[in-house]
This record gives structure tokens, C-alpha cells and sequence, in this order.
């Protein structure tokens, strides 16, 4: 039950994309999780690397409604009460990679050497027994912490937590938050 109490908290994940420095050592910690068999669930991508050093880093958003899930044939993708979206149960993934065509984000992706569907779990090992991320543990300059939202908006106040999507005419709430200019509340992504 512990953990249980624990994810009644409010603690929540946020990324600052222009707090990034492309340093990668969000993507060695998570690397080096056990639960992971040592391959990173974390990506940090160039924005236009022929123009600027400008680097994003990307994670899976746990989508309130994962369309992941709603595409797997297999049922392999689950979502618990927490909000925690999951890789793919190893014993149901049949590695067809439609979650990876569906995820608005571009989150999933397929591990040939095991023909099966990886993504970022929120650390659910760590954050159920009251620890946070790895790549929130690591991270230098703040681009990614896991905290309150009352902490966000005191070391932040010039910028306001998002979750809140559109991609045309789909809206996607997420579990995980992007910082944007104080009054955004929503970030269109494509019209």
C-alpha cells in the first residue's frame, strides 16, 4: 500500500526544453537502470543541427487516453492507476511497431535484437518506492525535474507547466508536463 500513497502525492514530471544542453547524462543514467536491460529510454535530439546547438530531450509524455495502447493488437501496452503508461509486457509484444507509428510524441520504439516495444516507464521502480527519475536525478541544468508544481512555479515563475496538446484536431492531455511562457495552457503542435 505504500506505494499506493506514495503516487497520491503530487509530485509530477517537467521538461524545459530550453533549460537542455545536450549533455546526454540523462540518457547514461537511464542507461544504467537494470529495469531498462541497459538501454536508454531517454533521447536527446538536435532541433536543426546545421543552424544552432539548440537540443531537446525526449520522454515518454504518459498520455492520459495512450494511443499506444488503443493500437496494440497484442495488448501489451498497459496504462496503470497511476498514470504510468508501460513498455510492453514482454509475453504479449508481437514487435509489430504500431504504437510506435501512432505515439503523436514519437516516444515508442521497436528493440530489434529482442522484437519488442521500449519506452520511458516514469522510472516506476524508483518513483513507487518514493525516489525520483534517474534523468531528473542527473540532469545539470534543470531541464528535467520531478517535483510539485508549487516548486515549479517558485525556481520558475516566468513560465507555466503545460499538458494539454493539440496535434490538428486531436487533443492529448498528458501525466508529464512541458514549461512554456507563463500564460500558455495549451501548445498546438500541428495545425
Amino acid at each position: 500500500m505504500e506505494t499506493a500513497n506514495y503516487y497520491k502525492t503530487d509530485m509530477e514530471f517537467f521538461i524545459d526544453m530550453q533549460r537542455c544542453i545536450g549533455c546526454q547524462a540523462c540518457v547514461v543514467a537511464c542507461a544504467e537502470c537494470e529495469t531498462n536491460g541497459h538501454e536508454s529510454m531517454i533521447h536527446v535530439n538536435y532541433v536543426d543541427r546545421a543552424h544552432t546547438i539548440q537540443t531537446t530531450v525526449q520522454v515518454c509524455m504518459h498520455c492520459e487516453d495512450p494511443v499506444c495502447a488503443r493500437v496494440c493488437p497484442a495488448d501489451a501496452i498497459s496504462k496503470d492507476e497511476f498514470g504510468v503508461v508501460h513498455t510492453a509486457n514482454t509475453a504479449r509484444c508481437i514487435g509489430c511497431s504500431n504504437c510506435v507509428m501512432a505515439c503523436p510524441f514519437g516516444v515508442p520504439f521497436k528493440q530489434e535484437q529482442y522484437d519488442l516495444m521500449m519506452k520511458c516507464n516514469l522510472c516506476y521502480d524508483r518513483t513507487s518506492a518514493g525516489k525520483k527519475p534517474m534523468c531528473a536525478t542527473v540532469c545539470p541544468s534543470g531541464a528535467l525535474y520531478y517535483g510539485t508544481r508549487e516548486e515549479m512555479r517558485r525556481m520558475r515563475p516566468q513560465s507555466s507547466p503545460v499538458n494539454h496538446f493539440l496535434f490538428g484536431r486531436e487533443e492529448v492531455t498528458t501525466k508529464v508536463n512541458v514549461m512554456m511562457p507563463a500564460d500558455a495552457t495549451v501548445l498546438r503542435v500541428y495545425e
